[in-house]
């Protein structure tokens, strides 16, 4: 019998882990999945699972007109792997097919009596190009997609939608000159300050990596930072800092920072980025509701924990293991979170609150209710470049979406909010 692929097999349990198990791939990773596959094997297990649960739905709408039931869980997502490598990723029908098969009989008695079923319908599938074609992006699951269009509007809630089946490119923070390196990398400089590559490859083997030139960041998440702007030499608080990008930032702008995170290996990454870098900061592993400082800041910057429902272009498994129940605790721990924060800041600071959610209830109804809570704070607009207007809330916080900036490759999620505490 053929020997099953191994990063098609690696892929196939991140699936099932996340759609069976509602884990997410990056804690099935953090927990040995790839353990034993060469680089190369796990780079592409990695992206045959991202693209497979991107197009999860419209695989799903596919094999349905094939299937007379829904098989076992294994078989389903094997067929959902082989479905969009064919019809996402055009590979060769032959080779995709018995790939499918062996890995339906590798995987015991069980699942290699679906072997000729697998084979049937994957030849078939293979024939539906102008069907997948026609399939809209998949949706936002019910409990997401509501929030979005009440705040929203129903087309820009489909426009996010594209946005996430489109994925998402890699952005860099340069330490250096802007034009040098974007020269060097290939790179388009957007408008905001950040570099995205127009092709990605191993990060660890570009230029400027090993000499800590640069660092990967998102354009949207590397805007709190550049919104908080602390002088050099200020007193600074990156809260919820793992695995560090902002806290990167505040300190090459000079300040002296203090890098706080309830959790270790997180912050053993900040660390590692802080080296590489060559910048400076004061790592501490605590909790911030239970953590005191010696002295006030000038300035802190809240990347509060969140539902991440801004990151889903880049991380399609968290429709699968998240819901709108499980994330309600959050709202409470984000006013908690803000609430101390500002205590630590001293007259005249400035906070910038952060989440990398598209709820309303993450981000301009905290910043309404904290402003209610504390008469002393302020809201200071946004003056950044490369910012579209529209963008600018009411309440002055920065509403940023997977479908802004569609012709540059579309940007994270994101809500952030400078505010100003009178002297």
């Amino acid at each position: 019998m053929a020997r099953p692929d191994p990063a098609r097999f690696a892929a196939l349990g991140l699936i099932i882990g996340v759609t069976e198990e509602r884990e997410s791939l990056s804690d099935q990773i953090a927990q040995d999945a790839l353990d034993g596959l060469e680089p190369a094997q796990r780079a592409r297990a990695q992206r045959l699972a991202l693209t497979t649960l991107r197009n999860l739905a419209r695989a799903d709408r596919v094999l349905k007109t094939h299937l007379r039931r829904k098989p076992s869980a294994d078989i389903m997502a094997l067929l959902r792997l082989a479905t969009v490598e064919l019809l996402a990723e055009g590979q060769a029908p032959h080779g995709v097919v018995d790939a499918a098969v062996t890995l339906a009989k590798s995987a015991g008695p069980k699942t290699g009596s679906f072997a000729g079923l697998v084979n049937a319908v994957l030849r078939k599938v293979a024939l539906d190009g102008a069907l997948w074609a026609e399939l809209p992006a998949p949706e936002m699951p019910g409990w997401l997609r509501g929030r979005v269009m009440a705040q929203h509007g129903k087309r820009a809630a489909q426009a996010m939608e594209a946005a996430h089946l489109a994925g998402a490119p890699l952005d860099l923070t340069l330490k250096g000159n802007l034009a040098d390196w974007a020269e060097r990398l290939g790179a388009q400089v957007l408008p905001t300050g950040s570099l995205r590559l127009a092709a990605q490859g191993k990060v660890t083997d570009l230029p400027g990596f090993e000499s800590g030139d640069w660092w990967v960041q998102d354009a949207a998440a590397s805007l709190p930072a550049r919104l908080l702007a602390p002088k050099p030499g200020a007193r600074a608080l990156d809260l919820c800092a793992a695995p560090g990008g902002k806290t990167l930032q505040l300190a090459a702008m000079g300040a002296q920072v203090t890098a706080l995170d309830i959790s270790e290996p997180r912050l053993a990454r900040l660390a590692e980025n802080l080296a590489r870098t060559g910048l400076e900061a004061e790592v501490i592993a605590a909790d911030a509701l239970h953590w005191t400082p010696e002295a006030p800041f000038d300035a802190i910057l809240l990347d509060a924990p969140c539902s991440a429902t801004g990151t889903i272009r880049r991380h399609p498994d968290l429709p699968f293991v998240k819901d709108g129940p499980a994330i309600k605790p959050l709202f409470a721990l984000q006013a908690a979170l803000l609430d101390r924060a500002l205590d630590w800041l001293a007259p005249g600071g400035a906070l910038v609150y952060a989440t990398c959610s598209l709820l309303p209830e993450e981000g301009e109804a905290q910043i309404e209710a904290a402003l209610g809570r504390h008469p002393d704070l302020q809201v200071c607009p946004p003056e950044l470049p490369g910012l579209d207007p529209a963008w600018i809330t009411p309440e002055g916080g920065l509403r940023l979406r997977p479908d802004h900036w569609p012709e540059l490759g579309g940007m994270d999620g994101f809500y952030m909010a400078r505010l100003q505490r009178s002297r």
